[in-house]
């Protein structure tokens, strides 16, 4: 794998919030789909941690970026009616 220079900047997106920390896999596997079923809107992933001492998996979500911005828009939107009156 090559390291090659890439145009343009990074752009941070939202930050991840953790929703569960579990002991084995499965059980992260498990609610991370519970939490899919809740949400579709957000993003789901299982990060391990701690991988030498005790491993753990903790459950992280965020929201879709797209769906952030067009709430944030709504947002915008609703305080600008709001100066106006």
């Amino acid at each position: 794998m090559s390291t090659k220079e890439v145009d343009g900047n990074h752009e941070e997106g939202l930050p991840w919030k953790v929703v569960g920390k579990f002991k084995t896999f499965e059980e992260a596997a498990a609610h991370r789909a519970l939490v899919k079923e809740e949400d579709r809107s957000l993003h789901v992933k299982i990060h391990q941690l701690a991988r030498n001492t005790k491993p753990y998996y903790a459950v992280k979500s965020r929201m879709d970026p797209e769906i952030a911005a067009m709430v944030k828009e709504m947002e915008e939107r609703s305080k600008k009616s709001r100066k106006k009156r």
